[in-house]
Order: structure tokens, then sequence, then C-alpha cells
């Protein structure tokens, strides 16, 4: 059942987009074929777990903006609550005693809650409010981390302001309330699992040596079970004695985890959004199925068996076959390993290598040999880098926090200059031996930055008024193409007059976020002429060959 929704999916939106593909410019038939190269993961992005008392499992997803409801038993999707209910970035998921859904928005900072009756209500606590669960007489606690780190008892009507438990903890990630009257959870930063008193904010040890545990659940039968995102294993704790042992092994990225009733354990992958079993034995039986959860920039190499096409799609840097689609590797964002592969958003051709480019957790720009997995170097603290190319030999990279243009020397890597300032959102980037263009999300623009090898000041505009405008790349014919995110199209741009002509339209929009450019929607052209072309709302990456 599930395998035959995606399929649909798949078709439907291929059918929109090659149905819209653009006709030549005389009026004649359409000049591009567009097909689903290469579909993601149903979620995007697995965090927070949860039941209900009708044991449906509930999985939140930060990327997606929405709360799936699954059947654990087939992994069909029976109902999905998102942007339309207020649902923001929900990051952890549960059920308050009469049955009200209750979510963590993690960068906005709120809780949000829909009752039985479907009255939706918030309240702020902090950005970075992560985990949230009850105690079993109905009081209510959430934990902020990464932008906070602190334990709050919240009023389950979200009317009265919050009581500050603990703060400084090291990071209290997924937590659970325990049979003994005592909160338990993960400390991010030290590798431990502890118990706190919620009158007293007391905290004790009681189990340590984990790499970085993300989240803990009690079984109905008291179990206390711990995933470790760094290792990927699914570990199951005595809290009276603080011995541990592994129970299952599965692959690094794992999130969080819930029981049902029957006290059946489930996991979530947040790195591929997919969600597993884990069945007495050890083994894993798969409800939902990973894949790409954000795909974002996309490059084009020369492959060992023909072209590979890179997706950064934002834990993980993926390679697929350029003609079949096929996934030929996976590299991954090891969390807790410095001085690996970034966390990859997008990512942009460098000769035999790659530049990618991170806003979390780093906030770097690396160029990254594929094929050893190697870092060659790399370039940290930008004020959120979006994306990065190589230029006349240096790396350029677009700055969305600072709205800047910023030139990394060769020669001089500890020197930076400024090429482009006082930009709204810039984003995607592209250039030839001289010339560089840069579009600007917010202000519906391609601008030219560099023209001849001098720097232009202020930037000139080449089109405007195009629709949330990010990925960009030179085709052979030295014109642009733009990724128009916020109205699902692919443009060109003449690149001397400006004009502005669909390629290819009929893709799902981009995901809506409070932040510009929240996951890049990018594009990449072969020397033959063939686009790629990434859709982070639709979960593809699309192949449009000239006819």
């Amino acid at each position: 059942m599930q395998q035959a929704s995606r399929i649909i999916r798949v078709l439907t939106l291929v059918g929109a987009a090659a149905l819209l593909a653009s006709c030549s410019r005389d009026g004649g038939p359409p000049r591009f074929e567009v097909s689903a190269l290469a579909e993601g993961a149903p979620i995007h992005g697995a965090n927070g777990l949860a039941f209900d008392r009708d044991d449906r499992l509930h999985v939140a997803s930060v990327l997606g903006n929405e709360i799936v409801a699954v059947d654990p038993e087939t992994g069909e999707v029976v109902s999905t609550v998102g942007e339309l209910h207020g649902v923001e970035g929900p990051d952890d998921v549960a059920f308050g005693p009469d049955g009200s859904l209750y979510w963590t928005s993690f960068s906005s900072g709120e809780i949000g809650r829909i009752s039985p009756d479907g009255e939706r209500t918030g309240r702020f606590i902090g950005p970075g409010v992560n985990s949230l669960t009850f105690s079993d007489d109905g009081r209510l606690f959430v934990s902020l981390v990464f932008m906070g780190d602190a334990l709050y008892e919240v009023d389950p009507d979200l009317a009265q302001p919050p009581r500050l438990i603990a703060d400084g903890l090291g990071w209290l990630n997924g937590m659970d309330w325990g049979p003994d009257g005592l909160l338990y959870g993960p400390i991010w930063k030290k590798g431990e699992i502890v118990q706190i008193d919620v009158s007293t904010g007391e905290v004790e040890t009681v189990a340590g040596g984990f790499a970085v545990p993300a989240a803990v659940k009690f079984a109905p039968d008291g179990a206390l079970y711990v995933v470790d995102k760094a290792t990927g294993r699914v570990s199951e704790v005595d809290v009276s004695t603080g011995e541990t042992r592994t129970i299952a092994g599965m692959v690094p990225g794992l999130d969080n985890l819930a029981c049902d009733s029957k006290g059946r354990l489930f996991v979530s992958q947040g790195q591929d959004g997919a969600v597993y079993e884990v069945l007495p034995d050890g083994g894993t039986r798969t409800c939902c199925e990973g894949g790409m959860i954000a795909p974002g920039g996309v490059a084009v190499l020369p492959g060992e068996k023909g072209r590979s096409v890179f997706v950064a799609d934002f834990w993980t840097l993926r390679e697929f076959d350029g003609e079949t689609g096929g996934e030929v590797g996976v590299l991954r964002h090891r969390i807790g390993a410095p001085g690996g592969m970034t966390s990859p958003f997008t990512v942009s051709a460098d000769g035999d290598n790659l530049i990618l480019t991170s806003w979390l957790p780093r906030s770097s720009v690396q160029v990254f040999d594929p094929r050893k997995a190697e870092v060659i170097e790399e370039y940290r603290d930008f004020p959120e880098p979006i994306n990065a190319v190589r230029f006349r030999g240096d790396i350029v990279v677009a700055e969305r926090k600072s709205g800047s243009l910023i030139s990394i020397d060769h020669e001089h890597p500890a020197g930076r200059r400024t090429i482009a300032s006082d930009l709204a959102a810039p984003a995607g980037l592209a250039c030839t031996e001289d010339d560089l263009w840069v579009s600007d999300a917010v202000l519906g623009a391609v601008l030219k930055v560099v023209e001849g090898g001098v720097v232009l000041s202020p930037p000139r505009p080449l089109a405007r008024d195009l629709a949330g405008p990010e990925g960009l790349a030179v085709d052979p014919h030295g014109d642009l193409l733009v990724v128009e995110s916020d109205a699902g199209r692919l443009s060109r741009i003449d690149a001397v007059t400006g004009e502005v002509e669909t390629v290819a339209d009929g893709f799902a929009p981009c995901l809506q976020s409070d932040h510009p450019t929240w996951i890049f929607n990018g594009v990449a052209v072969a020397a033959d002429g063939v686009i790629y072309l990434t859709c982070d709302a639709g979960n593809t990456l699309y192949r449009i060959s000239p006819r």
C-alpha cells in the first residue's frame, strides 16, 4: 500500500511537470522532457514519535512542517496535521490526558496544542524548544536544547507562564516520565542519562558512556530504552544499577523512540526519514521507508560509470546515477565526530571535487573529495552561508544573515573580502570564467555581481519579479537557469536582455518557513544540456532533457 501511494505521487508530480515543459520559441512542441530521476522518503525527516489511544503512530517532522499519523503495521499515512493547522517545524510530539495533540516548534520556540474539538492554542517558551512529555498525573514538561539549555514545567492549557526547573544541564533532549515519579532524559553534551526531581531540580546521573544520546522512553513493563544518534545503537538501561546493554545496532542518525500499548518499540531515523520497529531478537522491521528528506543543492560530476549527480540532503550527501537514478552512494554527517563532512545544504562542482555549504551545525564551507570522502579545505564562522561556488580561483559565499557575498582568497585563505552587500536574501550563485550572478529570494531578482572580472557596485539587476528565486546555473548557451521555488517553476533568463521564459512548470512549491531559503531548491546542468533540479516539497530529484 505504501509503495503504491508513492508511485501514484511520483506519476502525479512528473505528469504535472512534463505536461508544462516549455514550448520552443517558435511555438512548436515542448523542447524538454521532464522525469523524476529519484524520489525520497514519504516523510521529510522523522523526529519525535508518540502513540495515540488507538495505537496509531504519530511522527513529527521538523523539515516537513507536519505531524504524520501512520499505521505502524503497514507504514501507510493515515492523516497529516500541517501548516493549515498551525503546525510549524515540529520536533517532538505528545498526547495529553484528554487526547489533545501537543508539539514543540524548534525554531519559533512555541509549544502548540490542538484539542480534541480542533481548537488550536500555543505558548512561546524560547528558541530551541525541543522535547516534551507528560507525567502520570497530567503535568507537562518541556526542554530547550541547541539554542537554549533549560527544563520547564508548562501549564497544559498553555495559559500560565512556564516554571523554570533547571538550566545549564548540557542539553536535555528526548525525555520521558518514569514509573518512580522522576523525569528521565539524555544529556547530549555529557553522554549521560539522568533522572530529575522536578520539585527540586536535583539531577542525578543514571548511566553514562553514550556518544550522543538523543532520547529515552519507558516501555509499559518499566524498561528504559535509549537511542544514540552518533552510534546508531538502541540500548536498554537498568535504572537501579546503571547497567546498559545494546539491543540493536542501526544506521547512525537515530532521533527518537516510542512504545505502543503492547510494548513494541519503534525508533525514528532523522537523517533518512525512516521509522523502524526493533524486534525482540535485535533485528528490525521497516515501518516507514527512508531516503532523501530535503533535497537541496545539486551538482554534476563525471562518474566512474557515467555521470554522477550529487544532492545535498540536509544531513546527507547522496550520489545518484545521472541516467538511471540509482543511488550510487550515501555519505552522512556524523554528529559528534569533529573534522568530518558537514551537514550539506547546498553543493556545487569544483573540478573533481565538491563545495559543500551548511549553516548548521558549524556554519561552514568545505571543499570535499567525494571519492575519498575527505575534507580538503574548510572555512567556518560564516553568518548562515547558503551557497558557495569557485570563481576566478577564489570561493564566493552567499551569506543569508549578513546579506552579503564574501570572497575567500585562494592564495591567502584567511583573507576574506565583501564583494556585495545590502542584499535581502542572497541564495543561489552561478558564474562563468569572468561573470558572477546571485539570486535574491526576497527581492525576487537575479543580479549580476561581477562582469568581465570587474565587481559591480551595486550589483545590477538582470531579472525581476521572480517567485522566490534560489538555485542558479549557467546553461551551455550562456544563459541562466533559475529555480523559482515559490512557484514550482524552472525558468531561463537571457544573460544579455534579462528576458525570462519558462523551461518547466508544475513542480511542488517549496517548503515554507519563516527563514528564506529554509531548504535550497537547486539546479545544475551537464555539458550536453541535461538539467537536474531538486524539489524539496516534492522530495524529488528531476531530470530535464532536451528533446
